[in-house]
């Protein structure tokens, strides 16, 4: 797993509070939105939103508050007009980030992006400066109490997926994009329960960050994630999983 993919982990674990959950909810909220203004209102034929239903499903969303999302989106309710746009930067030791945002005032969103990586020893770059050292792809958790590892080796692979990972407690499944929706069906159909699913952006390579830097770096990636605009952040960092799980308190 890669340090990033860890961090998300990590993270997901302590997002319990009630402020945290409503920082989660607003994110969520702009990806139905935006999910449903451009691939339309129904789930079925939109993988995008059907995603992002479920994430808000997870969250607990209420069910009346993914609808109204939804509805702004294909503009049978009024609501704000976002915009996607993506940053690209050099963390602490030169780690590559990501950061994907969506925002109804891209001049203050950069603005305001450009001042978290320089408070952190980092540097917003040009377009396509570090994109190119990741690959889209899907995730998908299944708890190991549930299936054994060999059998579901051989129903991902069927499937298409690239590989396996077994991490504490679960197993991480890794898909080509195109092929994320395919595996969680097959995963469905023989009755395999999964977990946490997503959408997410992998290194090619990573960065090993220790000391000072590997506080820096997560001391970015909380900065940028707290931020209301930003949906996700990636970079290609490998710190210390006991480095993480200070930082993250």
């Amino acid at each position: 797993m890669s340090g990033h993919s860890k961090w998300s982990t990590i993270k997901r674990k302590k997002e319990k509070t009630d402020a945290e959950r409503g920082k989660v909810f607003t994110k969520l909220i702009r990806e139905l939105t935006i999910s449903a203004r451009q691939g339309g209102g129904d789930a079925d034929g939109n993988p995008r939103l059907r995603a992002a239903i479920q994430a808000a499903k997870a969250a607990n969303m209420p069910s009346a508050n993914i609808d109204r999302a939804i509805k702004k989106g294909t503009g049978e309710l009024p609501g704000v007009s976002y915009e996607e746009v993506n940053y690209e930067g050099y963390g602490p030791g030169g780690v590559a980030v990501l950061v994907e945002v969506t925002t109804d005032n891209k001049n203050r969103a950069v603005s305001e992006i450009r001042h978290i990586f320089a408070r952190s020893g980092a540097n917003l770059g040009e377009v396509g400066c570090v994109g190119w050292m990741f690959e889209k792809r899907g995730l998908i958790n299944v708890d190991k109490g549930g299936v054994e590892e060999d059998k579901l080796l051989e129903i991902v692979l069927e499937a298409g997926a690239i590989d396996l990972k077994s991490e504490e407690g679960y197993y991480e499944i890794i898909t080509p994009f195109n092929l994320f929706e395919e595996v969680k069906q097959l995963l469905e159909k023989n009755k395999i329960n999964y977990s946490n699913t997503e959408l997410t952006m992998l290194p090619q390579t990573t960065i090993r960050l220790e000391g000072k830097e590997a506080e820096q770096m997560l001391k970015l990636m909380q900065a940028l994630e707290e931020h209301e605009d930003v949906q996700k952040v990636y970079a290609n960092f490998d710190i210390a999983e006991e480095i993480m799980e200070r930082m993250s308190v």
